[in-house]
């Protein structure tokens, strides 16, 4: 079976769509979705009816959390809390619903999903070392994990009596003797110097992962973002990709 796993989609309805294209050229079998499919971007309800029509596993991000009132946004950044509270009042009792049926994580066979990290979840802890990494293998009891969060697309493998291997998301056919974390990249808001949309599929009969980047019509991402009055800063990022 061939898996297409995305994340960090961030309301970037244009990312999506050209994603959804793609993946269907891929000829992926299902599409899980590892959260944060709002906040930041202009089209969060365009988003959310997309996954909930095309994705068969979707879990919470912390921008969901956040959208539903359940975390607390005072350590967001202005710009994170201005979006924060603007994709807030874009949600109807509709969509709210919606997201009550996302899942904090799913196993799949020796496969874990979550949005951020085995360890803490629901404290939507970063892996973007390998100290990090150590700490997420601790608590991870499948072969493989896949997450976004941080909008890096990187791969850590397990190492004994070493802090685990760190690597550029990049194709693989992982060792079945060996244990990975795999962040799949971002959707809507790549943090990787490349701004093109990025996701991973997973073929679970070859044992072997890709990394896709998309092109997508930045320019009118930017430009509904600008008309909805969300901060300069998340548009100038779309077209830097970091």
């Amino acid at each position: 079976m061939k898996l297409a796993l995305i994340s960090d989609i961030h309301g970037n309805l244009e990312a999506l769509v050209s994603v959804l294209s793609h993946i269907e050229e891929q000829k992926a079998d299902k599409i899980h979705c590892l959260g944060d499919v709002i906040g930041y971007g202009s089209d969060p309800v365009s988003c959310l009816e997309l996954v909930a029509k095309n994705c068969d596993i979707k879990l919470l991000g912390n921008h969901e959390h956040a959208a539903m009132g359940i975390d607390d946004t005072s350590d967001y950044n202005p710009a994170a809390q201005k979006s924060t509270e603007w994709t807030k009042h874009q949600l109807s009792d509709r969509e709210k619903s919606m997201l009550a049926e996302f899942e904090m994580s799913r196993v799949l066979d020796n496969t874990l999903l979550v949005h951020a990290s085995p360890c803490d979840p629901e404290q939507w802890p970063y892996i973007l070392t390998p100290e990090a990494a150590l700490d997420a293998f601790v608590e991870l009891k499948q072969t493989i994990c896949f997450f976004g969060h941080s909008h890096v697309p990187q791969i850590y493998c397990e190492r004994d009596e070493d802090l685990p291997r760190m690597q550029v998301g990049h194709d693989f056919a992982p060792d079945p003797e060996n244990r990975y974390l795999v962040n799949v990249g971002s959707v809507g808001q790549p943090r990787d110097n490349d701004p093109r949309a990025c996701y991973v599929t997973f073929d679970t009969e070859e044992f072997e992962i890709f990394f896709h980047r998309v092109d997508y019509d930045i320019e009118t991402a930017q430009d509904k973002m600008a008309q909805a009055n969300l901060p300069q800063m998340l548009i100038a990022r779309l077209s830097l990709g970091r």
